[in-house]
Protein backbone atom coordinates (compact mmCIF):
# COMPACT_ATOMS: atom_id res chain seq x y z
CA UNK A 1 0.00 0.00 0.00
CA UNK A 2 1.15 3.02 -0.66
CA UNK A 3 1.53 5.90 1.78
CA UNK A 4 -1.42 8.23 0.25
CA UNK A 5 -3.26 5.17 0.21
CA UNK A 6 -3.01 4.50 3.97
CA UNK A 7 -3.55 8.26 4.75
CA UNK A 8 -7.25 7.70 2.92
CA UNK A 9 -8.03 4.63 4.41
CA UNK A 10 -7.30 4.64 7.95
CA UNK A 11 -10.54 5.00 10.32
CA UNK A 12 -10.82 4.52 14.17
CA UNK A 13 -11.80 0.85 14.05
CA UNK A 14 -13.55 -0.66 17.40
CA UNK A 15 -14.92 -3.90 16.63
CA UNK A 16 -12.00 -6.00 16.39
CA UNK A 17 -12.39 -9.92 15.68
CA UNK A 18 -10.08 -10.75 19.01
CA UNK A 19 -7.25 -12.73 16.95
CA UNK A 20 -3.81 -12.55 17.76
CA UNK A 21 -1.57 -9.61 15.93
CA UNK A 22 1.79 -11.82 15.24
CA UNK A 23 4.84 -10.50 17.22
CA UNK A 24 6.68 -9.41 14.03
CA UNK A 25 3.48 -7.16 12.84
CA UNK A 26 3.46 -5.52 16.49
CA UNK A 27 7.44 -4.77 15.84
CA UNK A 28 7.06 -3.24 12.45
CA UNK A 29 4.25 -0.87 13.72
CA UNK A 30 5.89 0.33 16.23
CA UNK A 31 9.28 0.70 14.17
CA UNK A 32 7.24 2.92 12.37
CA UNK A 33 6.39 4.77 15.11
CA UNK A 34 10.06 4.78 16.64
CA UNK A 35 10.96 6.17 13.05
CA UNK A 36 8.58 9.63 13.59
CA UNK A 37 10.39 13.10 13.67
CA UNK A 38 11.20 14.41 16.82
CA UNK A 39 12.15 17.95 18.06
CA UNK A 40 15.97 18.32 18.66
CA UNK A 41 16.31 14.64 17.98
CA UNK A 42 15.13 13.79 21.43
CA UNK A 43 13.05 10.94 20.68
CA UNK A 44 11.10 11.14 24.02
CA UNK A 45 9.04 7.61 23.30
CA UNK A 46 9.01 4.13 24.50
CA UNK A 47 6.07 1.65 23.49
CA UNK A 48 5.05 -0.87 25.51
CA UNK A 49 3.20 -4.01 23.74
CA UNK A 50 0.18 -5.97 25.52
CA UNK A 51 -0.53 -9.18 23.86
CA UNK A 52 -1.68 -11.07 27.15
CA UNK A 53 -5.16 -11.89 26.60
CA UNK A 54 -5.99 -11.12 30.79
CA UNK A 55 -4.05 -8.27 30.61
CA UNK A 56 -6.03 -6.89 27.72
CA UNK A 57 -9.35 -7.83 29.28
CA UNK A 58 -8.11 -6.06 32.34
CA UNK A 59 -7.59 -2.67 30.54
CA UNK A 60 -10.75 -3.02 28.80
CA UNK A 61 -12.26 -3.43 32.47
CA UNK A 62 -10.90 0.07 33.51
CA UNK A 63 -11.59 1.93 30.34
CA UNK A 64 -13.82 0.42 27.82
CA UNK A 65 -15.34 -3.11 26.82
CA UNK A 66 -14.66 -2.75 23.32
CA UNK A 67 -10.80 -2.98 24.11
CA UNK A 68 -11.40 -6.25 25.34
CA UNK A 69 -11.63 -7.56 21.48
CA UNK A 70 -8.06 -5.93 20.49
CA UNK A 71 -5.50 -8.59 19.46
CA UNK A 72 -3.12 -6.17 21.13
CA UNK A 73 -2.44 -2.68 22.65
CA UNK A 74 0.29 -0.72 22.39
CA UNK A 75 0.81 1.77 25.13
CA UNK A 76 2.56 5.10 24.47
CA UNK A 77 4.90 5.90 26.59
CA UNK A 78 6.69 9.76 26.59
CA UNK A 79 9.41 11.74 28.67
CA UNK A 80 7.15 14.98 29.50
CA UNK A 81 10.77 16.48 30.22
CA UNK A 82 11.23 17.03 26.51
CA UNK A 83 9.72 20.08 25.60
CA UNK A 84 7.91 18.42 22.44
CA UNK A 85 7.01 15.45 24.12
CA UNK A 86 3.17 16.05 22.84
CA UNK A 87 3.98 16.90 19.37
CA UNK A 88 6.77 13.70 19.13
CA UNK A 89 4.57 11.14 20.39
CA UNK A 90 1.38 12.28 18.33
CA UNK A 91 3.96 11.57 15.31
CA UNK A 92 5.31 8.44 16.53
CA UNK A 93 1.23 7.56 17.31
CA UNK A 94 0.10 8.85 13.81
CA UNK A 95 3.15 6.29 12.38
CA UNK A 96 1.55 3.60 13.93
CA UNK A 97 -1.81 3.87 12.90
CA UNK A 98 -0.43 4.43 9.49
CA UNK A 99 1.53 1.31 9.53
CA UNK A 100 -1.21 -0.63 11.28
CA UNK A 101 -3.47 0.18 8.02
CA UNK A 102 -0.96 -0.45 5.53
CA UNK A 103 -0.34 -4.07 7.41
CA UNK A 104 -4.40 -4.59 7.35
CA UNK A 105 -5.18 -3.59 10.91
CA UNK A 106 -7.57 -1.63 12.22
CA UNK A 107 -6.48 0.42 15.29
CA UNK A 108 -7.99 3.15 17.18
CA UNK A 109 -6.17 6.44 19.14
CA UNK A 110 -7.73 6.23 22.76
CA UNK A 111 -6.84 8.74 25.51
CA UNK A 112 -10.42 9.62 26.43
CA UNK A 113 -11.07 6.65 29.04
CA UNK A 114 -7.51 6.48 29.57
CA UNK A 115 -6.25 10.03 30.80
CA UNK A 116 -8.86 9.92 34.48
CA UNK A 117 -6.46 6.22 35.22
CA UNK A 118 -3.50 7.43 33.96
CA UNK A 119 -2.01 6.89 37.53
CA UNK A 120 -2.86 4.21 38.09
CA UNK A 121 -2.17 2.48 34.76
CA UNK A 122 1.37 4.20 35.25
CA UNK A 123 1.45 2.19 38.46
CA UNK A 124 -0.20 -0.87 37.46
CA UNK A 125 1.91 -1.68 33.84
CA UNK A 126 4.96 -0.57 36.01
CA UNK A 127 5.46 2.89 34.30
CA UNK A 128 8.05 5.12 35.86
CA UNK A 129 6.35 7.82 37.75
CA UNK A 130 8.42 11.00 35.34
CA UNK A 131 6.66 9.37 31.93
CA UNK A 132 3.29 10.18 30.44
CA UNK A 133 1.05 7.64 29.12
CA UNK A 134 0.27 9.73 25.74
CA UNK A 135 -2.23 7.19 24.05
CA UNK A 136 -3.34 3.68 24.08
CA UNK A 137 -3.43 2.46 20.85
CA UNK A 138 -5.64 -0.93 20.25
CA UNK A 139 -4.51 -2.83 17.01
CA UNK A 140 -6.37 -5.87 15.73
CA UNK A 141 -8.20 -7.45 12.58
CA UNK A 142 -11.08 -5.94 11.91
CA UNK A 143 -15.20 -7.07 12.14
CA UNK A 144 -15.26 -4.96 9.35
CA UNK A 145 -13.92 -1.82 7.95
CA UNK A 146 -15.31 1.51 8.51
CA UNK A 147 -17.25 3.61 6.06
CA UNK A 148 -15.98 6.26 4.35
CA UNK A 149 -17.54 9.09 6.05
CA UNK A 150 -17.54 12.53 4.47
CA UNK A 151 -14.76 14.74 4.72
CA UNK A 152 -14.86 18.38 4.12
CA UNK A 153 -13.84 19.21 0.29
CA UNK A 154 -10.19 20.67 -0.04
CA UNK A 155 -11.73 24.08 -0.92
CA UNK A 156 -13.75 24.46 2.51
CA UNK A 157 -10.34 23.99 3.80
CA UNK A 158 -7.61 25.34 2.00
CA UNK A 159 -6.67 29.28 1.78
CA UNK A 160 -4.19 30.97 0.08
CA UNK A 161 -1.65 33.43 1.13
CA UNK A 162 -4.50 34.97 3.47
CA UNK A 163 -7.68 33.68 5.54
CA UNK A 164 -10.45 33.48 2.74
CA UNK A 165 -8.71 33.47 -0.35
CA UNK A 166 -9.27 30.46 -1.99
CA UNK A 167 -7.08 31.04 -5.18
Amino acid sequence: MQTLEAIKKRRSVRRFTGAAVPREDLIRMVDAGRQAASGHNKQPWDFMIVTEGALIQEIAAQTSAWLGRAGAIIVLVVDPASRWWMEDGSAAAENILLAATDLGYGTCWFEGGMLAREEQFKAWLGIPQDRRILTFIPVGVPEEWPGDKPKKTLDEVVHWQRWGQKA
